[in-house]
């Protein structure tokens, strides 16, 4: 029988009264949503029951619900946890809408606990979900891929409160009062300064972990922000991964134990509140705390399934007794659902962000997070080539009509959301408001972009230096943008100091060959007044430790020319190999000789070189995302697996005029881990091996520090060049407690410090024949200053210290435990212990 001729039977026989046949086919479906009463917004999972039966559902996170029940009564409730519970009277029809608006409690009923024996039931439930997490788990697919959409909201708030003893609020409130807002869900006004949606498909596979996303379509619009391919990224499926089944969520920067993890019991005491129905399953609704109200650990509301003890849904809270910085409160609210085998997965997850005040009378800010997953595919895992690079975009990511949004949404927008699409554009372009945006990027980027020439210009931290050298030292540095070209990117700088009167420079060019896999080819020509044992080699990615360095008195300076052809690509699997050859100077500016190898026919005794070099470093990071966007590329960082760089260098005699055949290999490891409550570890390993006899500035120098600010990849106790080394080993190794110890000390714990401890170890040698090629004065007959080396013992340097010390500043008190007495051939004595100041924005 087909579904109309059913459909008419069933109305025949209801027209002529057969009432028993009618209840026996007939279902009544209920929806609408459930909203605040005062501020309109939907209260997410309350409970919606037919009277007198155990037929109910809950709403989702927006507070829409949609019942369906074979049987009918005269009304349904609707409660939710600080409303007053209220009724709904149905009408005998298969369909209809109720809309309910719940009214806050206006009284607080004193807690009953009854515990049945052997203490709260909830412990025994936890124990059994915590046992099947394997079976739930969707990390234990072999692959999993779905469509994911993401929205993402940020607001100003706070700003248009009544002050204490009717103070006039400040500057910058007044003039937020007067930007076009929308109201919040207090009633106040917000304004809505950033919005972004994103489609895209998501793929994961478990063996090995890989994960990639490509963005479909992405559309953003915000103050400072424009419609970027890094935002794209940023926003998309990527960065909004909360699995509770593993033992620690990775938010805001922070390790925070599940409730459902391996530390359950440890971290948090679990009350029994009531079993409700949950889209036709009935759930225990169990509410958890953290035993210790200043632990960095969630409290909210877990449901769990009473048929095969499974995750329905979470509602987990951090408030702001917890130790993240900036944040009042942070909100993560999940729906899982069974899929095809079995497995639990977050089909719908809404994350509210509410930062604090920075200063009583200062704004504040709201960010909300709404992501689904939908059509999710089980068991198909692509090829391991496939997840390279884990984020892509689609080329004509920008293109997307409205109605493809209207689409893709999983509801319709709230009145609020169309409102604040509308706003931020007009917000964005209030004059000042513009210039707000054009100082943040300038804070951010390092950079000032000139839109007409297509270029920009900067760094700014680089921009002026004084020394002993150059005296006044001015520098101006360009690159070109994507307006200039998507394949070509030209940077420089030129430089010029006061004192010795010269001008330095430097000039790139870099071709992008391919997208995918990454594929670029470049050149550099720099001339510039460089240090000894102060390199770009061993300086790393710390521009702001470059920049200083350029200032004061500086040891050991020369002068460098160098010439650099590179070819760099990624080659999969978290694989990336670089290749370059490079021809470079060293011309000293202090008293330098080295005297050439017994078997070289010209004994000469010289004071500067020329080398040749073939570099090949191989860089493996598995774990590792890159945002990019046309030709720019920025590492996101890794959060679980090591990274691993082996780079080796061929020095070729007589190529180009290089004057020493060498060989130089290091291989590098970084990485950091949890360590449960105890909080987490990062460490660096590093071993060097130079075979070979050549002048001491080709040999390793480890980065001193001689600044009164601690630098996480130097030494803080070592100076500049005070040992040299042709063989070595390194371990440096930082474990932050994140507050494990004060946040237990009642007057320390307002202030939110976390304590941590450093180690950093150094072993090194030199051969003999390295050490003979110094002599003692130079063709001048100047006296040649040496270096030192380190012995059998090695050098140690430990350290304990705060951070998050006003938010922003960590201080480190350092010993050095070896070589205390050491005064290097450099003449500077060295500094057994120094307290050491540094800061940086973090959560």
């Amino acid at each position: 029988m087909t579904r109309l001729l059913r459909t008419f039977v069933t109305c025949s026989l209801l027209f002529v009264g057969w009432p028993l046949l009618t209840l026996a086919q007939t279902i009544y479906t209920v929806s609408g949503r459930v909203t605040d009463a005062t501020t309109g917004e939907g209260i997410p999972f309350a409970s919606i029951a037919v009277k007198g039966l155990t037929s109910g559902t809950t709403s989702d996170v927006d507070g829409r619900y949609k019942l369906q029940t074979k049987q009918l009564a005269d009304s349904i409730q609707v409660l939710s946890l600080g409303y007053k519970t209220q009724s709904y009277r149905l009408t005998p029809i298969t369909n209809q809408t109720i809309d309910a608006q719940l009214v806050g409690a206006a009284t607080k009923l004193q807690e009953v606990k009854v515990y049945a024996k052997g203490g709260d039931p909830a412990y025994r439930v936890l124990r059994e979900t915590v046992r099947r997490r394997p079976q739930f788990n969707p990390a234990q697919l072999s692959a999993y891929q779905y469509d994911s959409y993401t929205k993402i909201e940020g607001y100003i708030n706070n700003f248009g409160q009544k002050r204490k003893k009717n103070r006039k609020p400040g500057a910058i409130s007044r003039l937020l009062g007067k930007l076009p807002a929308i109201t919040d869900e207090n009633g106040l006004p917000a304004i809505p300064v950033f919005i972004s949606e994103t489609f895209s498909n998501f793929f994961a596979r478990s063996n090995p972990e890989k994960v990639k996303e490509k963005v479909l379509k992405s559309r953003v619009t915000g103050v400072g922000v424009s419609d970027g391919g890094l935002i794209a990224q940023l926003t998309g499926a990527s960065f909004q991964q909360y699995n509770f089944y593993r033992n620690s969520l990775y938010v805001l920067q922070k390790d925070i134990p599940s409730p459902i993890g391996a530390q359950w019991e440890t971290v948090y005491t679990f009350h029994l509140k009531d079993t409700v129905t949950l889209d036709n399953a009935v759930c225990y609704e169990i509410e958890f705390t953290p035993k210790r109200a200043s632990d960095l650990a969630f409290a909210g509301t877990v449901w769990i399934d009473t048929l095969n003890m499974a995750l329905a849904q979470v509602d987990a809270r951090v408030d702001k007794r917890a130790n993240i910085n900036f944040i009042d409160e942070l909100r993560i609210e999940q729906s899982w659902e069974s899929i095809a085998s079995g497995v639990r997965f977050p089909t719908q997850t809404q994350i509210t962000i509410d930062t604090d005040q920075p200063t009583p009378r200062s704004p504040g800010a709201l960010i909300r997070v709404f992501a689904t997953a939908r059509n999710v595919v089980e068991n198909d895992p692509k090829e391991v080539g496939f997840y390279d690079p884990s984020i892509e975009l689609a080329d004509d990511y920008r293109d997307a009509t409205p109605l493809f949004w209207k689409s893709v949404r999983p509801d319709s927008l709230s009145p609020n959301e169309w409102r604040a699409m509308q706003v931020v554009d007009s917000v964005r372009n209030v004059p000042l408001i513009k210039v707000a945006g054009e100082i943040i990027k300038l804070g951010v980027l390092g950079y000032k972009p000139i839109d007409k020439l297509h270029i920009d210009l900067g760094p700014i931290l680089y921009s002026y230096a004084s020394n002993n050298v150059e005296g006044n030292r001015f520098r101006l540095g360009m690159r070109t943008n994507t307006g200039f070209s998507k394949k070509w990117l030209l940077s420089g700088y030129l430089a010029y100091g006061t004192l010795d009167q010269t001008f330095k420079y430097s000039a790139n060019i870099e071709y992008v060959l391919s997208r995918k896999p990454w594929t670029v080819i470049g050149a550099r020509r720099t001339y510039d007044l460089e240090r000894v044992g102060v390199s770009a080699d061993n300086i790393g990615n710390n521009s702001l430790f470059a920049a200083y360095s350029r200032f004061g008195t500086i040891r050991r300076p020369y002068f460098q020319e160098e010439n650099l052809v590179y070819f760099r690509r990624e080659i999969g699997r978290g694989f990336t190999q670089t290749l370059a050859m490079r021809n470079r100077t060293f011309e000293p500016l202090f008293p330098f000789a080295f005297q050439p190898q017994i078997n070289d026919n010209d004994q000469t005794i010289r004071d500067s070189y020329r080398v040749t070099e073939l570099i090949s470093e191989t860089r493996f990071a598995p774990d590792e995302v890159i945002l990019q966007n046309d030709n720019v590329r920025v590492s996101a960082g890794a959060t679980r697996k090591p990274i691993f760089t082996l780079r080796y260098t061929l020095g070729i005699r007589g190529a180009l005029g290089g004057d020493f055949t060498y060989h130089r290999v290091a291989l590098t490891m970084k990485h950091s881990f949890r360590m449960g409550i105890l909080g987490r570890t990062y460490y660096t390993l590093g071993a060097g091996l130079i075979p070979s006899t050549i002048p001491y500035p080709l040999l390793y120098m480890p980065l001193g520090n001689e600044s009164s600010f601690y630098v996480g990849n130097a030494y803080n106790l070592m100076n500049y060049f005070e040992f040299v080394s042709d063989r070595w080993a390194t371990a440096q190794v930082e474990h932050n407690f994140g507050g494990l110890l004060f946040n237990r000390l009642p007057l320390l714990r307002r202030l939110k410090w976390h304590e941590l401890v450093t180690a950093k170890v150094l072993m090194g040698s030199v051969s003999s024949a390295n050490l003979a090629m110094i002599p003692g004065t130079d063709a001048q007959g100047r006296a040649v200053e040496g270096f030192s080396s380190l012995t059998s013992t090695p050098y140690v340097e430990v350290g304990y210290g705060i951070d998050n010390i006003f938010k922003v500043l960590r201080i480190d008190a350092i010993h050095r435990l070896t070589y205390r007495d050491n005064l290097s051939r450099t003449g500077i004595p060295v500094t057994p212990f120094a307290i050491k100041v540094s800061g940086w924005l973090a959560f």
